[in-house]
């Protein structure tokens, strides 16, 4: 019984060239279990009898499966390389100048995603062990080759197969979650502050790439003399080093102004750390900081690129943006920045923002909600409670982007105020 792998078929499938792939239109599942196909094996056999053998025996396991046929190891690598790969590999393990675990090593580097069927001799058992050990999924004895066999070594090395892969990608996923909250804990920690007159608002929502972990960040300190610090800051770029980065300047901010540094002397400090960290590379940061004090109705404000703020009052919600510096890193040793006093009537409060807040696509062609639009929809919220106030904002800002993905970036808001005395 043959299925076009006879005598021409083998003339066809020289050295130089690839054998045809042959479709073999037998459907259901080998053994029981769920039905897998269309399949895509590839046969690595240099002995044309043995080929043949494999051919028939798989025409008659029930799987759906298209069939390769190749005589070497240099002859397979171009299925094994191509996209999308075989599913399940049949593999010889003595190819001419190509021999032992060597060959199965070559096909697990070209085909990682490959389920690998190791065929052996009869007095081959110990090489068979062997290749299991080295990352195959099961082998056979040619010598024994029956069409159950074979089919169920097919369907439970590719179901195997897939199974550690998704196992393997799982893992990878917790570990990045696992990373991402340690990440996380550091940008966004809890505010310490103990003076019970300070309302604090502090919320984050990650952006849609939240896969790539962005370097938002905050926090907010009381020193000894009962000022109240804030700070908010963006990296520029996502991923882990933006996020690493983040974590060790947010740190760094919050220990110089614990050893009693403040306004514009922080940011020149955090440069220079920023520099001596990043080792020359275009990484900058932009941020804001700002000073309350418990006696006096007004706050020290220090920008460096970073976009303003909101002022939210007892009945009324207005963009603020004094003067500011570049982004600290923008051009190292070059930038100039300055504390300028911003009035904060009874009641008030300053709401300090990254630029996810403002910057989402709301339509399709490409208009971004802005700070106009933040202001607008801001105002319409006057009236709220802090924490109602930053929660139905972030959440109508997010339903305006909605229909063009949500959130583009990762969001940070700090809402800070004194109640009254």
């Amino acid at each position: 019984m043959s299925h076009g792998l006879g005598a021409a078929g083998l003339e066809a499938s020289s050295p130089a060239l690839p054998g045809p792939r042959v479709p073999v239109p037998v459907y259901g599942a080998a053994g029981g279990g769920p039905e897998l196909g269309p399949l895509r094996v590839l046969l690595v056999e240099d002995d044309s009898a043995d080929a043949i053998l494999v051919e028939d025996t798989l025409a008659d396991t029930g799987l759906r499966a298209a069939l390769q046929w190749v005589r070497s190891l240099p002859e397979a690598r171009g299925p094994l390389s191509a996209q999308p790969m075989p599913d399940c590999v049949l593999l010889d393990l003595n190819l001419g100048e190509s021999q032992g675990l060597a060959v199965l090593r070559q096909v697990l580097e070209w085909a990682p995603g490959a389920a690998v069927v190791v065929l052996t001799g009869l007095a081959e058992s110990q090489a068979g062990s062997a290749a299991l050990a080295a990352g195959a999924q099961d082998y056979l004895s040619k010598d024994q080759l029956e069409s159950d066999r074979l089919g169920r070594a097919i369907r439970y090395a590719v179901q195997r197969r897939q199974v550690q892969q998704a196992v393997a990608a799982l893992q990878v996923e917790q570990m990045r979650a696992q990373e991402n909250a340690r990440l996380e804990r550091g940008l966004l920690p809890r505010p310490r502050v103990s003076n019970p007159r300070l309302r604090i608002v502090a919320r984050y929502r990650p952006g849609r790439a939240h896969s790539l972990l962005g370097g938002d960040f905050y926090d907010v300190v009381e020193t000894g003399d009962g000022l109240v610090h804030a700070v908010i800051g963006d990296v520029a770029g996502h991923g882990p080093a933006s996020a690493a980065l983040g974590v060790s300047l947010r740190v760094a901010w919050r220990s110089f102004v614990l050893a009693g540094t403040r306004g514009a002397r922080v940011l020149e400090l955090l440069e220079e750390l920023l520099s001596g960290e990043e080792g020359g590379s275009e990484m900058f940061v932009t941020l804001t900081t700002a000073t309350l004090f418990p006696d006096r109705p007004v706050a020290e404000v220090v920008r460096a690129g970073h976009p303003g703020f909101l002022l939210h009052g007892r009945s009324e919600v207005r963009l603020v943006e004094p003067p500011g510096g570049l982004g600290v890193g923008m051009v190292p040793g070059l930038a100039t920045w300055r504390e300028h006093e911003v009035p904060l009537p009874p009641g008030s409060s300053l709401v300090l923002f990254t630029d996810g807040l403002f910057e989402g696509q709301i339509d399709s062609g490409g208009r971004r909600l802005d700070l106009t639009g933040l202001l607008r929809l801001a105002q319409s919220h006057r009236t709220r409670s802090p924490d109602d106030f930053v929660d139905t904002l972030i959440t109508d800002v997010e339903a305006a982007s909605l229909q063009h993905g949500g959130l583009d970036d990762d969001v940070a808001v700090l809402h800070l105020g004194w109640t009254p005395a």
